[in-house]
């Protein structure tokens, strides 16, 4: 059963990893089940405030994932439009053209937003798009090295047990 535990969390895990990058899959809630699969196993042990903390940052992770994009958008110079698109921008790039559309919709959902408050001002709406998938960049790299802290937590509890 430990066996079986293990490699169901070494999934989790690589499925984490792939999930940070590709924003249709929950990458740290997936890291963060694979350490519990590995916590239950007799593989390793980890303390009750280590989980609850790291699943807490994984949530937390999960859920700015959405807003990064929107405050990108807002400290290039974007209005309030910039970040509404910029939002409606990440969950319509889930659905349309993925994974193409996951990475550049919160940078065209930002633009229109811009461009439909202001249709004129086209450099300010390219800003606030640029701004937006900055935030989208900033958003997957807090994913990975979540990612990769748990998979550090992974092997040192493997290397140490």
């Amino acid at each position: 059963m430990d066996v079986f535990l293990l490699i169901i969390a070494i999934l989790f895990v690589l499925a984490g990893i792939v999930g940070s990058v590709l924003p249709v899959i929950p990458g740290p809630p997936l890291s963060f089940v694979g350490l519990l699969f590995l916590h239950f196993s007799d593989y390793a042990s980890y303390s009750t405030l280590l989980l609850v903390v790291l699943g807490v940052i994984a949530l937390a992770i999960t859920v700015l994932d959405y807003f990064i994009p929107a405050w990108g958008t807002k400290k290039f110079g974007g209005t309030k439009a910039g970040k509404n698109g910029a939002l409606i921008g990440v969950v319509a790039g889930i659905f349309v053209f993925p994974p193409v559309g996951i990475v550049l919709g919160p940078f065209v959902g930002a633009f229109l937003g811009e461009l439909i408050h202001d249709s004129k001002d086209f450099n300010k709406a390219f800003k606030s798009g640029i701004g937006s998938f900055v935030g989208f960049i900033l958003g997957t790299g807090l994913k990975l090295m979540f990612g990769f802290f748990i998979i550090y937590k992974f092997i040192s509890a493997l290397y140490y047990a």
